[in-house]
């Protein structure tokens, strides 16, 4: 790291180097936990480790503080293993080579690990420090967040003792989080039973594409198209008015994903080409002028393919069309506290024939419990009257804002103290571990925030250097109110 003197808090960076020597790839933490053990006995610490892997180093309160609530502080250990492709580096041994480029520490052709090691290296700052006020502190450093939340979903119900916790891993100083969504996924497997394709039809590849997806939490709100819809809508409309037949369906990709481009192959009676290239073209001019201000790069094609020996069952391709026309798709519900917060949605990622099976994938969101089942029961009745068989998992929990947070008062008040102005209160539709804390821990108070960082999980990946020390303050200064 160069130009050291420019870091404020060193006590914090210098953790931060510390980190980034030792490899922590998602699902390979064991040299992380390892190093986090010997650093908190070193500290003469109670230290503990569970079955899972996470790490729980206890300090004690200042002399004079041992009444205060206990405040645990936590950060998840793994990071995003990225690099360019002309890098020579190996995440399994070498250390991050970090470098600072004005006011942002970046790495050097490589993913930067302050998501989260930033969060680790304040809370090994504050196991370090003797010159700092506060309470009883838990430090709690979880495992696999970045893959599966693996740490959080391990976790016992008696790991963690505090009554106060707060997140680290958010990415924009300013800004306090008191809610996340929970998950679950939905599939839905259709028959696809063939027969044989009629003599005389023109057998054609219907593709929608250019489209911008996104994440199907976070961007579910900005009435971006899904082109699973578009390509079900649009074949909906030319089965109701000519013989369609489907011989093939590969469409959406992720679970996560707002899906950006998908195709069918299809066929329909030749003397009907003409037709259905008018159908295309009005369709094409609706659904352009419908989402005018987000997708600009919408394009539907048809072009001709080879010639298909057989299609789905038209009974069953029927059922199927009109279910998946009909499964819900968007944001369903928004917050009842919060104005501008998506509080339920569901997207339909991914619709694949996969020999004689059609598979659909969908994600159902919610911040609150009930209504993100309720969704997934909307989605599955809308498949089962389609005839297909449905099943969906566990998924995670989401994390309900709590308007009556004592903790949030007061790391809000900590902040108008400290830089003079209002921080931004949000909540994300998207799958924190704090979800799974409120499961486990009903009782806990809970905030989540961090410094400034972009670009991550990618060679991109940097951290704004003064809102370090703007976070490390806030931090300090929570502590002595609490």
């Amino acid at each position: 790291m160069s130009s050291n003197n420019l870091l404020e808090p060193s006590i914090v960076f210098d953790c931060f180097a510390e980190v980034n020597k030792v490899p922590r790839p998602s699902k390979k933490e064991e040299q992380i936990i390892a190093f986090l053990k010997a650093f908190g006995e070193s500290l003469g610490l109670p230290v503990k480790v569970d079955e899972t892997g996470n790490v729980c180093i206890s300090k004690p309160a200042t002399p004079g503080h041992e009444h205060r609530k206990t405040v645990i502080l936590q950060s998840h250990m793994d990071m995003v293993c990225e690099k360019n492709k002309n890098v020579d580096f190996d995440f399994s041994k070498d250390a991050i080579q970090t470098y600072v480029d004005g006011e942002w520490m970046r790495a050097k052709g490589t993913t930067l690990g302050a998501d989260d090691g930033i969060g680790v290296a304040m809370e090994m700052a504050i196991l370090k420090s003797n010159d700092i006020e506060h309470g009883p502190i838990e430090c709690v450093f979880t495992r696999d967040e970045e893959t599966g939340l693996t740490g959080a979903f391990g976790m016992k119900g008696d790991f963690m003792h505090g009554d106060y916790l707060i997140n680290l891993d958010s990415e924009d100083e300013g800004q306090i989080f008191v809610s996340c969504a929970g998950g679950v996924r939905t599939t839905a497997t259709y028959p696809f039973h063939t027969t044989p394709m009629p003599d005389g039809y023109y057998t054609f590849l219907l593709t929608v594409n250019g489209l911008n997806g996104g994440h199907s939490g976070d961007d579910i709100n900005k009435k971006r198209a899904n082109a699973n819809k578009l390509l079900v809508r649009f074949l909906v409309n030319v089965m109701n008015k000519f013989d369609l037949r489907l011989a093939d369906i590969q469409s959406g990709g992720l679970h996560n994903a707002i899906p950006r481009e998908g195709h069918a192959v299809c066929a329909i009676p030749a003397d009907k080409k003409s037709a259905l290239l008018n159908e295309l073209e009005t369709y094409l001019a609706a659904v352009k002028e419908e989402f005018a201000a987000t997708e600009k790069d919408l394009q539907i094609t048809i072009t001709d393919h080879e010639v298909a020996k057989e299609a789905m069952d038209v009974t069953e391709m029927h059922r199927m069309l009109l279910s998946l026309y009909a499964v819900h798709n968007g944001v369903y519900a928004m917050s009842q506290d919060i104005d501008w917060l998506v509080e339920t949605s569901s997207n339909l990622a991914s619709i694949r024939r996969e020999g004689d099976h059609v598979v659909v994938t969908t994600s159902q969101r919610s911040s609150v419990a009930s209504n993100c089942e309720n969704m997934a029961a909307i989605v599955r009745a809308a498949f089962e009257l389609g005839g297909a068989q449905t099943v969906t998992n566990e998924g995670y929990p989401g994390w309900k804002f709590n308007p009556n947070s004592e903790l949030l008062k007061i790391a809000t008040e900590s902040y108008q103290h400290l830089f003079g102005k209002e921080p931004k209160v949000l909540a994300i539709h998207a799958g924190l571990e704090c979800g799974l804390f409120s499961e486990k821990y009903p009782h806990l108070d809970m905030v989540s925030f961090g410094p400034t960082l972009r670009g991550v999980h990618s060679p991109d990946e940097r951290l704004l250097i003064p809102t370090v020390k703007m976070v490390w303050d806030h931090l300090l200064d929570i502590l002595k109110r609490v």
